[in-house]
């Protein structure tokens, strides 16, 4: 199959998508552009803060982006590129799409709050608390694994004692970036410099960023940048957004830009003919299609992670309503075009190492697939060949630790949410609870926790963390479900998605579960792993049907809040 065909017809499919699907849910939930925005109302200078359109764009599209559209299409690909390219397109646009959109928009409605709380105003407190500590959880997963990649990334030492160049580049032009994007933020928030003339310098001071990080390497242990990306994460959870968060994120999205159109003009130069099977089988090696297919493409398809930074960071800086489809929807099927981009380039490295391909760490399958189809037009040369692949391993290291750093302020809110009975705020409560909700405390014991699991034994659990992240999308659905439907609008674009995504994860954990007992039961292999994803997948599976349980009183009519966000 052409890969050129794949991708103009994805693309076609996503954008036709975004004009006549996302515009019929406005529609249906009564966008409002004269009503004004939690940033606008409540604003802070810390957390509430309004932004520009592009700014916000990049800042959500860098934070819900990581590395999950590159990792999961090339992990699931054994299924053939079909079935892959199938859910990317159908998950992104009536799935993945409407989650984030409706997840925002829920959060507008309740003053900028997280899901935890529309959970709380429309099916109950306990329903609430619940989902927190699950999401809080998950969250923590998150820091433990992006910390110890990214720390990995920037590891100047190889096991043998010698350096390893690339990895001291990325950490070089990694410090510098921060600092630029702090000088970023303050020429465009309190200089009320140009937003165009200050983008435009800023990419040329990245670009110097590059040059100066590949002559000058900075060389430290893993261990040594673990604490360091702690002290980092700390700090921009508590600053104000306009900061740090804004901007660096605004930034770092041209990178991925620059990545996303590199990979375009790459395919469209190679036109490689991808040789992976269309469709394998429904049973492969002992998976399953369902669920393991929707459950690996997770990013590329429907995240419940991309609901956290939705109604976390970025429905408190929403200028207007209008933009929530742009912003929504629009930068989750950015994210699945990345995802067919990732699919061809597992095609592409398919027809040169066959089987060998699955074998290869995603991120290097990526890169190496860019940058050889970017040899046809001129990158032929092994030193350019080199610079390709580095940048590429750098634009995904970039976005990992823009996922860091917004899933330790998400974690944040949730730790204080927690806390919080309806009608309270941080400043209202008093005695042992107020100092739990102060920022530092919360914030402190959230990067204490994630940075130790990190040095720990975070790789114990994340097997599951793809069906915890499905699962957080299913009850996601349902509580924006639940909000429209005591508000009286149409809710039933989220029926189908939330029943689906709820029974491959509950399918999921429950097949997680079998196969971890048959382990205890032989007495053989990681026993206390083995344990510990046995239970999670047992609490998760409650958790789940608990919330469902809760839920469809207000689902069916039968259970009514007495004040509805409208």
């Amino acid at each position: 199959m052409s890969s050129v065909i794949i991708l103009i017809g994805g693309f076609a499919c996503l954008i036709a998508g975004y004009i006549f699907y996302g515009s019929w849910l406005s529609k249906q939930w009564g966008v409002d552009d004269s009503r004004p925005t939690p940033a606008i109302t409540m604003q802070d200078g810390v957390d509430y803060v309004p932004a520009k359109t592009p700014v916000l764009f990049g800042h959500h599209f860098s934070s819900i982006a990581g590395a999950g559209p590159i990792n999961g299409p090339i992990q699931a690909a054994f299924f053939g590129w079909l079935p892959c390219l199938l859910w990317i397109i159908i998950g992104g646009i009536f799935f993945g799409a409407v989650h984030d959109y409706g997840a925002l928009f829920a959060s507008i409605r309740h003053k900028g709050e997280s899901i935890g709380e529309v959970i709380s105003q429309n099916i109950g407190v306990r329903a609430k608390r619940l989902f927190i500590v699950f999401a809080y959880l998950a969250l923590l997963l998150v820091i433990a694994a992006f910390a110890s990649i990214v720390a990995s990334t920037f590891n100047g030492f190889a096991p043998d004692g010698s350096h390893i160049e690339a990895n001291g580049s990325t950490a070089t032009i990694s410090l510098l970036f921060i600092l630029m994007a702090v000088v970023f933020g303050f020429c465009v928030y309190r200089k009320n410099m140009s937003l165009g003339f200050c983008t435009v310098i800023g990419i040329i001071v990245l670009i110097a960023c590059i040059v100066i990080g590949l002559k000058c390497p900075i060389y430290l242990s893993g261990t040594t940048w673990m604490y360091i990306i702690g002290v980092y994460i700390f700090v921009a959870s508590v600053t104000p957004v306009w900061i740090l968060l804004q901007p660096r994120d605004y930034l770092s999205s041209f990178l991925l830009y620059a990545m996303m159109i590199a990979a375009v003009i790459g395919v469209f130069a190679a036109n490689p003919t991808l040789d992976l099977p269309a469709f394998v089988g429904f049973e492969v090696n002992g998976q399953y299609l369902f669920p393991v297919l929707f459950v690996t493409i997770a990013c590329g398809a429907i995240s419940g992670f991309h609901s956290l930074i939705s109604s976390g960071t970025t429905s408190k800086q929403l200028n207007s309503e209008k933009n929530a489809k742009i912003i929504g929807y629009g930068a989750m099927l950015v994210e699945c075009a990345l995802a067919i981009v990732s699919l061809i380039t597992i095609g592409y490295i398919y027809s040169k190492a066959g089987a060998d391909a699955f074998k290869m760490p995603p991120t290097a399958v990526f890169a190496r697939g860019i940058s050889e189809m970017l040899a046809v037009v001129g990158f032929s040369s092994p030193e350019a060949q080199k610079t390709a692949y580095g940048l590429l391993i750098l634009s995904v290291s970039a976005f990992c630790l823009t996922s860091l750093d917004t899933g330790t302020r998400l974690a944040r809110y949730m730790f204080t949410e927690f806390w919080l009975n309806p009608g309270e705020t941080p400043e209202s409560v008093t005695g042992f609870r107020r100092i739990l909700c102060n920022k530092y405390i919360s914030t402190g014991s959230t990067v204490i926790v994630g940075i130790a699991f990190g040095m720990g034994g975070w790789s114990k659990v994340w097997p599951l963390f793809g069906a915890s992240n499905q699962l957080l999308a299913g009850l996601a659905l349902l509580a924006v479900a639940a909000w429209l439907k005591n508000a009286a609008r149409n809710h039933k674009m989220f029926i189908f998605p939330m029943v689906f995504m709820i029974l491959v994860t509950l399918t999921s954990l429950a097949l997680t579960f079998k196969d971890k007992i048959l382990v205890i039961a032989s007495g053989q292999g990681d026993l206390f792993a083995a344990y510990l994803q046995a239970g999670l997948a047992a609490i998760l599976f409650v958790l789940a049907i608990f919330l469902v349980r809760e839920a469809l009183p207000v689902l069916t009519g039968k259970k009514h809040p007495a004040v509805v966000a409208k």
